[in-house]
């Protein structure tokens, strides 16, 4: 959808919402990106029983809708949600703003967006290259340029990117994935150094095999090509996971919240990596 945003003139920003338009006082609030389903409802429901204001945003209507209810059915506490595509510029602009107008300042901003388009690195083309690039990067950048700086003003916040393991074990069929991930990674240790005197931390959650939408998908597609049972791939793969499974979303989410929270004062600029031992690496 598109956003009418200020230039000059002050024009709301038009986004469909069922956030209530009164500031919320005394408890922090947070925008948590691919709200509806996956790592990012997970997430949501965790900061939420955590006593955070949520608001969640994502592409579908009905999806966040239905997600937003259930949470607050949950956690006892109100969730909201607002629409917005992280890779339209014009539909993302003045999210922050919008949400500071709702529900008050924005603390904690987690950045969390589905996978761009499957593929090996030769097999892209411009326009999946774009599309992912807006969606993992340029779109991610544009809604933490607005809100560091207010948060360091207020003294406070939490800026968490869920990237992947892949950036540091490359998945070849996920190469815009890898890619632009890797330079996410690497726009967030940026990022870490701007505020953090100002009490501002940014850090990165990278899952690995999470059980999600997204992975069945993947794995869909490595089985049908190299034809096999998709069970029997997901078995290969989790036998290759020290913790013999995949993870739960909510573990994921557990992560996040703990990044999240004024413990994690001093964690600064890393990336923690949730993936029951797989990487195989020290550091």
């Amino acid at each position: 959808m598109t956003v009418t945003v200020d230039r000059g003139q002050a024009r709301r920003p038009q986004h469909r919402a069922s956030v209530r338009r009164e500031a919320v006082i005394d408890r922090r609030t947070a925008l948590v990106g691919g709200g509806a389903s996956g790592i990012g409802r997970a997430t949501a429901e965790r900061l939420a029983r955590s006593g955070l204001q949520v608001v969640i945003t994502g592409r579908h209507e009905q999806a966040l809708a239905q997600a937003a209810e259930a949470i607050t059915q949950l956690a006892g506490i109100e969730v909201h949600h607002l629409v917005s595509d992280l890779a339209d510029p014009e539909a993302s602009a003045g999210l922050i703003d919008e949400v500071e107008a709702r529900v008050g300042g924005l603390d904690v901003l987690v950045l969390n967006a589905g996978g761009p388009t499957p593929g090996r690195i030769l097999d892209l083309d411009d326009a999946a290259w774009y599309r992912g690039l807006e969606l993992l990067l340029l779109g991610p950048l544009r809604l933490a340029r607005p809100a560091l700086p207010r948060m360091a003003a207020r003294g406070f916040g939490r800026v968490v990117l869920v990237t992947s393991t892949a950036v540091r074990k490359p998945e070849p069929d996920l190469a815009a994935s890898v890619v632009i991930r890797s330079a996410l990674t690497a726009a967030a240790k940026l990022l870490s150094l701007e505020f953090a005197a100002q009490g501002v931390t940014v850090n990165c959650v990278a899952p690995g095999a999470t059980a999600t939408a997204r992975r069945a998908e993947v794995l869909g597609r490595r089985a049908a090509a190299i034809g096999v049972p998709l069970e029997a791939l997901d078995r290969a793969e989790a036998a290759a996971i020290p913790a013999g499974r995949a993870g739960a979303p909510d573990e994921i989410a557990a992560a996040v919240d703990f990044l999240a929270s004024e413990a994690a004062g001093y964690i600064n600029g890393t990336v923690l990596t949730v993936d029951g031992g797989r990487t195989e690496a020290i550091w």
